[in-house]
């Protein structure tokens, strides 16, 4: 169960890891509203996906950094890797028809997925690099 102060930490750490790629607040309106979707789904973690990986992890690893700011930073990297395939469908797209509903659910599955994947491992790396620890702790927080 995701507590409000989890849910808002969590929120927080994404938004930061985002606003050092994108600026969030020059994001159009309907992209906002994508993103709070995602972040939404994310943290409901309905099939338990970052759940089963967060306890997966090595205790050296989560012992890194807080389970909400793990959550936020993965969120994050799911945004930013959705948001960059998103562009390219919009540039291949003549119309928003162009890409169907499930195709497009199936390519968002498989994008958190990988990014689930790819947060860990970075965790998991950064428990020996310090300058990626680092990294991370300075875009968390912000």
């Amino acid at each position: 169960m995701v507590t409000p102060e989890y849910k808002q930490r969590a929120e927080q750490v994404a938004l930061n890891v985002c606003n050092s790629v994108i600026p969030m607040d020059k994001v159009p309106a309907n992209l906002l509203e994508a993103y709070a979707n995602l972040c939404n789904e994310l943290l409901e973690d309905k099939e338990s996906k970052f759940a089963s990986q967060w306890q997966a992890l090595p205790a050296s690893a989560s012992a890194l950094l807080p389970q909400a700011d793990f959550h936020g930073f993965y969120i994050a990297n799911a945004w930013l890797q959705l948001s960059r395939v998103a562009q390219d469908i919009a540039e291949l797209a003549d119309s928003d028809e162009a890409i169907d509903e499930n195709e497009y659910n199936n390519i968002f599955t498989r994008l958190s997925d990988a990014s689930l994947k790819e947060s860990a491992k970075k965790l998991k790396k950064a428990r020996t690099d310090r300058a990626l620890l680092n990294s991370i702790k300075s875009v968390i927080a912000g």
